[in-house]
C-alpha cells in the first residue's frame, strides 16, 4: 500500500472524528485542552485498534475469500462511504448538553466514529496488507483531526460536520473504486 492510500483512507476514516469533535467543541463552552485530550486520545485509540481487531478477523477468512477480495474490498468500501454520504444528508437532532469527552458518552462515540475502521482492517487482511503501519497511522490522522474539530468546532457551524463527513465517504468511494479497477486491471 502506497503512502498517498494510506493518507486517503486515514483521512476517510478519521472525518467521522472530526464532525463529531466539531459537534463536541460546539456543545462544550469553554472547550479546554482537557477536553480536547480526551476526544483525541481516545478516538486516535479506537482507530488505531479497530483496523487491528478487522484484520485479525480477516486473517481467519482469507484462505476462503481470496478469490474475491477485490470484490469485498471495493463493496466495503462502497459501503462505508455511501453510509458516510447518506449520513451526511440526514438531519440529525443535535447531542444533549452533557459533556462528550467523558464516560460512557466518551466510549460510545469512539466506537461509532471507528466501525468504518473495523471494515477497513478486514480489507487490508483480504489483501495481504500489514496492518501494523496502517493502524498507527490511521490512529495518528483520527487524533490529529479530532483535535483540528474540537479546536474549531465552535468556529466552523455545524455545517462543517456534513461536509466533512460526505468528503470523507466520498475518499472512501474512491478508493474503493481504485481497488476494484487495479485487481481487474491486473
Amino acid at each position: 500500500m502506497n503512502w498517498l492510500n494510506l493518507l486517503g483512507i486515514s483521512l476517510g476514516l478519521a472525518m467521522d472524528a472530526f464532525a463529531v469533535s466539531i459537534a463536541a467543541g460546539l456543545t462544550i463552552a469553554p472547550v479546554t485542552p482537557r477536553h480536547t485530550f480526551r476526544l483525541a486520545f481516545h478516538f486516535g485509540l479506537f482507530q488505531f485498534m479497530m483496523p487491528i481487531f478487522g484484520w485479525l478477523a480477516g486473517k481467519e477468512m482469507a484462505a476462503y475469500i481470496e478469490p474475491y477480495d477485490h470484490w469485498l474490498a471495493f463493496g466495503l468500501l462502497w459501503f462505508v462511504g455511501a453510509k458516510m454520504l447518506l449520513d451526511a444528508r440526514s438531519e440529525r437532532e443535535p447531542e444533549s448538553k452533557s459533556d462528550p469527552s467523558r464516560g460512557l458518552m466518551l466510549v460510545t462515540l469512539s466506537v461509532a466514529t471507528s466501525i468504518d475502521a473495523l471494515a477497513v482492517g478486514l480489507t487490508m487482511a483480504l489483501l495481504g496488507v500489514s496492518i501494523w503501519l496502517p493502524a498507527a497511522v490511521i490512529g495518528i490522522v483520527a487524533a490529529a483531526m479530532s483535535t483540528l474539530g474540537v479546536s474549531f468546532g465552535s468556529r466552523l457551524g455545524s455545517r462543517c460536520g456534513h461536509w466533512a463527513e460526505a468528503a470523507g465517504g466520498c475518499v472512501l468511494l474512491v478508493i474503493g473504486g481504485r481497488i476494484l479497477i487495479s485487481h481487474l486491471a491486473g
